[in-house]
């Protein structure tokens, strides 16, 4: 089974993952971030954003579903993914895998995760590239929040604005 914690950058879904780790030891967890990371070292992302790259859409659930099929454990992802054609091809990809997937999203208000964004730090040893870096996360926000009216009809709505305490058990008493 994969969780997969959904929501709008700022909105918690590290917080949360973090969270669910003690109380459910034999998750792993994946960071499809990670996958971006390494493309973006290998090739050019024009957009920006490493979403658009079709091999990140394929590594993705690849690597997930490699996870749960070779360690057979609940796999924790914390990712925004918000454009419905991203979603429709990961999720569509993983079913047709057989993988179960549980969404989660998180909903917050626009000024509490412009306000949780502004109080990050990315590149702390880099001011300029520090600020780019929230720039980019508060200029997504409308499209994340947008989003919650397009998600899978099973998608899970969850308040962002609880604790992580308070989410961690939500998500433990629906997959449970």
């Amino acid at each position: 089974m994969i969780v997969w914690v959904n929501g709008a950058f700022g909105s918690g879904k590290s917080t949360l993952v973090e969270e669910l780790r003690p109380r459910w030891p034999e998750a792993l967890v994946f960071d499809p971030e990670m996958v971006g990371a390494v493309l973006s070292r290998i090739v050019d992302v024009p957009t920006g954003d490493f979403q658009d790259l079709r091999q990140w859409r394929r590594q993705v659930v690849n690597m997930a579903v490699g996870l749960v099929e070779e360690y057979r454990r609940p796999l924790l992802v914390p990712m925004t993914l918000v454009n419905p054609g991203y979603l429709d091809e990961i999720f569509g990809a993983l079913e047709a895998a057989q993988v179960e997937v549980r969404h989660f999203f998180l909903k917050v208000p626009e000024e509490v995760l412009i306000s949780r964004i502004d109080g990050r730090s990315f590149f702390p040893d880099d001011p300029a590239r520090d600020e780019q870096g929230r720039a980019w996360c508060k200029a997504r926000i409308r499209a994340c929040t947008a989003a919650v009216d397009a998600l899978p009809q099973d998608t899970v709505l969850l308040d962002g604005e609880s604790t992580p305490q308070e989410l961690a058990e939500a998500v433990l008493r629906q997959v449970r």
